[in-house]
């Protein structure tokens, strides 16, 4: 062999090495981002007693809650939960989640169009319930205003496409937008008929904050500590770290037949 073949094929190889290198450092970056995603969403239980004792009962621009007003068809104890699917499916999907949390966009992401086809085919219900930790994380109000939006949509009957659309628009976690309920009315023109006078109504007078508090008390007093936390019939299946949308689906399925 020539030492110009010998060359070039040594040549070869040392682009292909460096070629799997930066493949393997792309797959590194990934998964720092999405533990990274997961850890931005979780609090240590103190200062979620701290940060919901210094936040109950306060309103943005108030000193004082309003009364705790549930939005249309919310549902389970205290009426903290606001359901997508039929009440006749056998299984429940509970999620926990903060709109401002990037770990909870990353589940949404992977999971949507499962929960969407689980839900629109009668097999499951999934039970959302809306917390601030991000809020309480990072400061601002941007977790508290996206809920109380979200509340109103769920009074409109556009919870589902409105939550899809929080979750497509997100802000980065440090960008408390979601904090304008301008901002918040603007995205909701991304829905159809959901901009209208009412539901404007209700996101500039904070119509559901004090139940968005209500339900971030609920979250801490379940002894809960990150977003998003999932369970399926109260098993938590986030913490499965083999849980896939194609196993949910599974899961989902083998309660039907049981």
């Amino acid at each position: 062999m020539s030492e110009k073949n010998r060359d070039g094929k040594r040549t070869a190889r040392e682009r292909l090495a460096v070629e799997r290198e930066k493949q393997k450092a792309a797959e590194r970056r990934r998964r720092t981002l999405i533990v990274a995603a997961s850890v931005v969403c979780v609090l240590g239980l103190a200062t979620v007693v701290g940060v919901l004792a210094a936040n109950h009962g306060k309103d943005s621009g108030s000193s004082k809650a309003g009364p705790v007003v549930a939005p249309s068809g919310a549902t389970g104890k205290d009426s903290l939960a606001i359901q997508v699917g039929r009440d006749s499916a056998k299984p429940t999907l509970t999620v926990w989640e903060d709109f401002r949390c990037p770990a909870c966009q990353a589940f949404e992401t992977a999971y949507r169009p499962t929960l969407h086809e689980l839900t629109d085919s009668g097999q499951l219900k999934v039970q959302y319930h809306l917390v601030t930790l991000i809020d309480g994380n990072l400061g601002g109000t941007g977790s508290k205003r996206a809920a109380n939006a979200a509340a109103c949509a769920q009074d409109a009957g556009k919870f589902r496409d409105f939550h899809d659309v929080l979750y497509e628009n997100q802000p980065k976690e440090t960008d408390d937008a979601y904090a304008s309920n301008a901002k918040l009315i603007e995205l909701a023109g991304k829905v159809s008929g959901l901009d209208t006078p009412a539901f404007q109504k209700c996101v500039n007078s904070g119509a559901h904050d004090s139940w968005v508090m209500k339900s971030a008390a609920a979250f801490q007093a379940g002894g809960f500590t990150g977003t998003p936390t999932v369970l399926f019939d109260g098993k938590n299946i986030y913490a499965d770290q083999t849980m896939t949308p194609a196993k949910l689906k599974q899961l989902v399925q083998a309660a039907n037949k049981g």
